[in-house]
């Protein structure tokens, strides 16, 4: 288990969460390990999602690496008089219909902050779909940051952080590296894992 040390350069939760985090995941008998990489910014992707416990069990352990997550949601909902109460919960707020898409509003908000970090699921689903979105590849190499895997292994009862690369641009050659690094977890419901795939990897 992970000790309360701070372990990354990015933002960060003060100990009340962390001892949340570690009472809640040694109720359920689940581990934590690995290391966020020193980048102070970075996107998490969190892999593979099939069941609703992903997200509880993905919260409780960002407490314990006492990272403070930010996620993206479309411009409306942060209209007041919710939009404060988003952001302080990490939202950061895109507008789907602007010229400039959202991987490049992304790319511009981590341009202009010090320490981010953003966590995204691929699949976009607990369902099986067809293939991973790629927004979080190309955010992540239009602004040079690192991709950080995060994984859920019901088999050994354990969630951690394993492999960090900034993406080159290279589709295939990046996926291959993420789908190598994948298959040695096992999800809740393996018939519901969405392949590990990107549509851009046919362009």
């Amino acid at each position: 288990m992970i000790s309360s040390k701070l372990i990354h350069n990015g933002p960060t939760t003060g100990l009340i969460r962390y001892w949340t985090g570690r009472f809640f995941l040694w109720l359920f008998s689940w581990d934590v390990v690995g290391r966020f990489p020193k980048d102070k910014k970075f996107i998490i992707i969190t892999a593979p999602h099939t069941s609703n416990w992903d997200f509880p069990l993905g919260i409780l352990a960002i407490y314990i690496y006492r990272l403070k997550c930010s996620w993206i949601g479309k411009d409306s909902l942060f209209k007041k008089p919710f939009g404060v109460f988003m952001r302080w919960l990490g939202g950061i707020a895109v507008n789907r219909d602007s010229q400039h898409g959202v991987v490049d509003q992304i790319a511009k908000q981590f341009r202009e902050s010090i320490k981010l970090a953003i966590a995204i699921a691929p699949s976009g689903t607990r369902k099986k779909g067809n293939s991973w979105k790629s927004g979080f590849y190309w955010m992540a190499h239009k602004a040079q940051v690192p991709i950080v895997c995060a994984y859920f292994d019901y088999k050994r009862r354990e969630t951690g952080i394993g492999l960090s690369f900034i993406p080159t641009g290279n589709v295939k050659m990046d996926m291959d590296r993420i789908r190598e690094f994948y298959k040695l977890f096992q999800a809740k419901h393996q018939d519901m894992i969405t392949p590990i795939r990107l549509k851009d990897e046919d362009a």
